[in-house]
């Protein structure tokens, strides 16, 4: 996709098919609007007749034009009230008018927004990421593509020269999403423990990342003896994976992003089965490593004065004659012992060690995120990702970068008398407290990895994957939360 900051206004484009957004509240046409109009025999002044286009949000109409005008079709696409406009509606209007455009069978594109709080850059930034996120599609397993008509090639933005470095910012942003939607949706056969290292390893060839790829062996030197433990049973070895981006002159901060990294989570001997078990999804099981990489990918192209720290346990969780046992004891690489109680919560004991790992590098703040709980999901839905910390700036910080990407979550309590629930006879604890406040209670136990870094965890397992096509995004895999762990880093 190749878009245009062009100076050319709407009035003197030329061209396949224009999209023009209307305020609800604002709807009569512009001087200029009452000019192109005129110029194409009252087809926009038709259309918003015909089709009783007010204006509102979500809503559009289109009207295909004779050969003898010179652009061949117009989109109308509603933004809704002024005083409610948004970063997202943007990214929303402008995804709904690529994809109107696309079925339509046009190649090229111009589109004329209202400025965002007279922003040309955040405006432009919107446009570039609903509609490269929105047009995305993810074919690769397919032997030929369901879609055969013209793809949409081109886009001019008009009216909004001079904002080329808005453009690379939207598209680098929306590469590292893309990255981490096509890991979660390729399955476990294609995405396994051997491939997150080597994707980890061709972003540190291709944008200069360093790379450090931690072998079972290294890591039983270092007594991750949690993350061993889950690893046991897999025929594939494990990858505990570190990427580093340093800026060229003194970091102002140093942060780490712990991405779980379950390739494929059969619960071990407590088995997933049974109607709900989701086991032929858990595939997605590693959307917390995706979005982690997908990051990487996005903040080494945005070289922003940070030092970032990417990190992952990856592995498989199986079944076989060397898996864990329910009842069995792990000791974590801080010394700490665990008493698993259920070998299906093992992203929590994979996310142990690397919580020690990204403490004893020194950083300012770590964020965790992890597919972590079927008890988020019923607390929150599929859309809204569940927020832990203790650290009121931490979570200002985040959850403000968060809405900039339209990506929901919502601050979660940490409840630390339900630890009570976790304590064990034979162990410093156990790696789950039971049915009641799941979510919590997981967040409890990692918190027990942590010793003084400000931190954070995310559990982000509802919005990792859609159910149905959403906004600026199909079916799938959905690149959550990429565009907030970027924000917040840049922030």
């Amino acid at each position: 996709m190749e878009f245009q900051a062009t100076k050319t206004l709407r009035l003197d484009w030329t061209g396949e098919a224009l999209a023009l957004g209307f305020y609800e509240d604002a709807i009569a046409l512009t001087e200029d609007l009452v000019q192109l109009d005129t110029k194409l025999d009252g087809a926009i002044s038709e259309l918003m007749e015909d089709t009783e286009f007010k204006g509102k949000a979500g809503s559009s109409a289109f009207i295909r034009l004779g050969k003898k005008f010179p652009i061949r079709k117009v989109i109308l696409v509603g933004l809704g009230l002024e005083d409610q406009m948004s970063l997202e509606m943007v990214r929303q209007v402008a995804a709904s008018a690529a994809k109107l455009a696309q079925k339509e069978r046009a190649t090229a594109l111009g589109i004329s927004l209202p400025l965002l709080n007279d922003d040309r850059d955040l405006t432009v930034q919107g446009i570039v990421e609903g509609i490269t996120l929105g047009l995305h599609q993810d074919t690769r397993f397919k032997s030929e593509p369901e879609e055969k008509s013209p793809q949409l090639t081109q886009v001019s933005l008009l009216g909004l020269a001079g904002t080329d470095r808005a453009i690379a910012r939207a598209q680098a942003i929306c590469s590292g999403v893309i990255l981490a939607r096509e890991l979660v949706s390729a399955p476990a056969n294609e995405v396994t423990p051997i491939t997150l290292a080597e994707t980890a390893e061709a972003l540190s060839s291709e944008y200069g990342l360093a790379v450090e790829i931690l072998e079972q062996e290294e890591c039983e030197k270092r007594g991750m003896g949690a993350f061993l433990g889950v690893a046991k049973a897999s025929d594939l070895p494990p990858k505990f994976i570190h990427l580093t981006y340093r800026p060229t002159g003194t970091a102002r901060r140093k942060l780490a992003i712990v991405g779980k990294g379950l390739t494929f989570d059969s619960g071990g001997l407590n088995i997933k089965a049974g109607a709900g078990s989701s086991i032929d999804m858990m595939k997605v099981d590693m959307g917390g490593a995706g979005a982690t990489l997908g990051a990487a990918k996005a903040i080494a192209q945005l070289k922003p004065d940070v030092e970032v720290h990417f990190i992952s346990a990856a592995t498989e969780n199986m079944i076989s004659g060397h898996a864990m046992h329910p009842g069995d004891i792990l000791k974590a690489s801080n010394g700490k012992t665990i008493e698993v109680n259920n070998t299906d919560a093992e992203g929590r004991l994979t996310l142990a060690d690397a919580l020690v790992f990204a403490e004893a590098l020194g950083v300012d703040a770590i964020v965790d995120l992890a597919t972590l709980t079927g008890a988020c999901v019923v607390a929150l839905g599929a859309k809204i990702g569940g927020l832990w910390t203790a650290e009121d700036s931490l979570a200002t910080d985040f959850l403000k970068a968060s809405e900039l990407a339209g990506e929901q979550f919502w601050r979660m309590p940490i409840e630390e008398s339900y630890f009570d629930s976790m304590k064990s006879v034979v162990a410093d604890m156990k790696n789950t407290g039971g049915r009641a406040a799941g979510s919590i209670t997981a967040t409890l136990f990692l918190k027990q990895f942590v010793k003084e870094t400000p931190w954070m965890h995310l559990d982000i397992a509802g919005p990792v994957w859609a159910d149905k096509d959403d906004r600026y995004h199909s079916t799938g895999a959905t690149g959550f939360p990429v565009r907030s762990l970027v924000n917040w880093v840049l922030g």
